[in-house]
């Protein structure tokens, strides 16, 4: 029950939400429901596998593995899927009122469930095609979502988003049957057993980069990262939070799965790889976000650039680096989402996204500066934030390995984020406010129902970037047992067949 939950709420909630199709005031009461039983459901899992030590394992209609479909729960997918919950709940009641009635009338909170469903499915289930038929029902949905409402700049965004995802997943699907073909299983833990006796690593090696191409177009790293920057900031500002805090979350995830737990023959080759495309990640994301004065397009940069931190943990593999890693994936969710719904609200205070028509907000706003400020700096890796104890735990990993170029590189990307960070609050909150933002903001005031919906999931992000800060220790502790597992793949593949590998 635990493990079916996550993908169940969703499902259900998005059917109750279509059969509600003409009733818009029942439609959100289900959304919001469904995004908070959501979130229980994930908080359960989250404990049970966490007080139990070890890896949940559910064989759907009781066909033993590897014959039939597999849920599976480890520390690292039931963290996920628990800052999923939060992130659907939050996320939820900021759409209340900034998602227009157009919008809503053509499908946004059935799509934003059955989106839902798709990561929630992608984080748990234990056979490879299984995560190609979730990443699909994500492409659907999110491509659905990105050209909703049928904008010029959408439509242009929602092109680039789904070519290139659509390559990703022709690779994806070829990987899919090629290891089929050689191994006659999909199912990941037999995959591994099977794995660990070929003795020409090569075939491996070549069908890795399969992968490494599939999941790393979906993950957007360098240089396949195009589509993100030139598509997250068309839609309305919750799609695109939604689609920040997940979506390439899931590809870093599948990065991690798989090459800690199949493609683990030739590490000095494929994790070495991968560490350079970390290092190259980070760079590019966090140029691309210095040159620009829009704020969700410095932000849609930043999302790339903290992907590499993420795929740096992964290329160094130790334990170390992926506790750093995964901790950092929690972080960047929290502090990411919480950045661009901060911009949607400067939107609805000023009007414009843009830094050259924004000012004064420190004096309009002093409460949302203050939030901006703890978001930003966290992102940036001040001490004491959450950021600053993640990329710590990369550094250190990374020190400890003698990878000092991608130190060095991890070191200038954080100074360069520190430099967006400190761009997006000089020009919108602490120089002056241009005459046209100031009219806006006259002509437009908050409401009180805006208050609530506008800063209240601000607000609660804050609050859980804060505690991630304050709770650094038993935190990172989680993650290292969770790293531990990932190291350990006996454990996942001896609760999924049931026999030692």
């Amino acid at each position: 029950m635990y493990l079916t939950l996550p993908i169940l709420i969703p499902l259900l909630s998005g059917i109750l939400v279509m059969a509600l199709w003409r009733r818009r005031k029942y439609q959100r009461i289900v959304a919001v429901i469904g995004s908070a039983a959501l979130l229980v459901a994930a908080l359960a899992l989250f404990v049970q596998v966490y007080n139990n030590s070890g890896i949940l394992v559910v064989q759907i209609g009781n066909w033993p593995a590897p014959y039939g479909i597999t849920l599976v729960a480890d520390l690292m997918s039931a963290m996920l899927v628990l800052v999923t919950g939060v992130m659907a709940l939050v996320i939820s009641i900021y759409a209340l009122y900034t998602m227009d009635r157009s919008r809503e009338r053509f499908g946004f909170l059935s799509l934003y469930q059955f989106l839902l469903m798709g990561v929630c499915g992608s984080f748990l289930t234990g056979d490879i095609f299984n995560l190609y038929v979730w990443f699909e029902v994500m492409l659907m949905a999110s491509f659905v979502l990105l050209a909703l409402g049928g904008e010029r700049h959408q439509l242009e965004g929602a092109l680039k988003y789904v070519t290139l995802n659509l390559i990703a997943s022709a690779f994806f699907l070829a990987g899919v049957g090629i290891l089929y073909g050689a191994f006659g299983t999909l199912n990941m833990a037999d995959l591994a057993v099977k794995m660990q006796s070929v003795e020409d690593p090569r075939l491996l090696t070549t069908l890795s980069m399969v992968f490494l191409i599939a999941f790393g177009i979906k993950a957007a790293i360098f240089p396949l990262f195009f589509w993100l920057p030139a598509s997250y900031h068309t839609p309305p500002i919750a799609t695109t939070a939604i689609f920040a805090a997940l979506l390439s979350k899931v590809g870093v995830y599948a990065l991690i799965r798989v090459f800690t737990l199949l493609f683990i023959q030739e590490v000095p080759f494929t994790h070495s790889l991968i560490l350079v495309l970390a290092g190259f990640t980070m760079l590019t994301g966090v140029l691309g976000a210095a040159s620009h004065y829009e704020i969700r397009r410095i932000l849609s940069f930043h999302i790339v650039s903290q992907i590499g931190y993420m795929i740096m943990g992964l290329g160094l593999y130790t334990r170390v680096a992926l506790a750093g890693a995964l901790y950092y994936i929690v972080h960047n969710m929290l502090a990411k989402t919480n950045l661009f719904l901060i911009s949607g609200l400067i939107y609805r205070l000023r009007g414009t996204y843009q830094l050259k028509k924004l000012g004064g907000l420190y004096v309009a706003a002093p409460g949302l500066a203050f939030l901006f400020l703890i978001a930003g700096m966290s992102l940036a890796g001040l001490p004491p934030s959450s950021g600053f104890f993640g990329k710590l735990t990369l550094v250190w990993a990374g020190l400890e390995t003698r990878h000092y170029v991608i130190v060095a590189v991890a070191l200038v990307t954080s100074i360069l984020t520190l430099y967006s960070m400190t761009k997006i609050w000089a020009e919108a909150f602490w120089k002056s406010s241009p005459d046209e933002a100031l009219l806006i903001a006259q002509n437009a005031p908050l409401q009180r129902h805006e208050t609530w919906t506008l800063y209240g999931p601000i607000v609660a992000l804050t609050i859980c970037i804060l505690g991630m800060a304050l709770g650094a220790g038993p935190i990172l502790g989680t993650v290292f047992r969770a790293a531990d597992q990932l190291l350990e793949p006996s454990s996942y593949i001896e609760a999924v067949l049931g026999v030692q590998p």
